[in-house]
């Protein structure tokens, strides 16, 4: 249990940029975070990439 609510809002402020990081998908070819999801032909999953229009599955 933290000893103050600083503490308690810095373990919260943690865990937030964690699961941000863990959550965003970056293009693999620019680097890019602007990632769209798009549905594949054969009804897979594939990403495309609206910075430079790379595309990956």
């Amino acid at each position: 249990m933290p000893a103050s609510i600083f503490e308690e809002v810095d373990d919260l402020l943690e865990v937030a940029l964690t699961r941000r990081k863990a959550t965003r998908l970056d293009c693999p070819s620019c680097g890019s975070v602007h990632v769209a999801q798009v549905l594949g032909d054969n009804g897979g999953i594939s990403y495309v990439c609206t910075a430079c229009g790379h595309s990956w599955s």
